[in-house]
């Protein structure tokens, strides 16, 4: 998995990308025209602590890696915490991160989407 690390990256899928929402993220997804997926993560001051923001990137990353596989390859991915995201668990942040993927076509035909 590659990092989206540079602060212009992160404008440019913003600026340029389509962004797609629910309860606990928000997803925008850019296509960057390389051969595999950048994820980005931006957890705000306003979820939490830094132990919860940490704690919140992690399960992203995670869930992410899980995901990874059943994943269109080719777009930068940037993942932005909602307030109600501060308190719930790996599942609830997998299914989130997978109904986003589904919602914005970047899902394998053959990858099981959860709503």
């Amino acid at each position: 998995m590659e990092s989206l690390k540079k602060n212009d990256d992160f404008r440019n899928c913003y600026r340029n990308g389509r962004s797609f929402a629910n309860r606990y993220l928000v997803l925008y997804v850019w296509k960057n025209g390389l051969s595999n997926n950048r994820l980005g993560i931006s957890v705000s001051k306003k979820v939490g602590n830094s132990v919860v923001r940490h704690h919140f990137c992690r399960l992203v990353r995670e869930s992410y890696r899980h995901q990874e596989a059943g994943l269109d390859q080719g777009y930068d991915l940037v993942v932005v915490a909602r307030t109600a995201a501060n308190d719930v668990g790996y599942r609830e942040i997998s299914q989130a991160l997978l109904s986003l993927a589904g919602k914005a076509g970047i899902l394998h035909e053959s990858a099981p989407e959860a709503d």
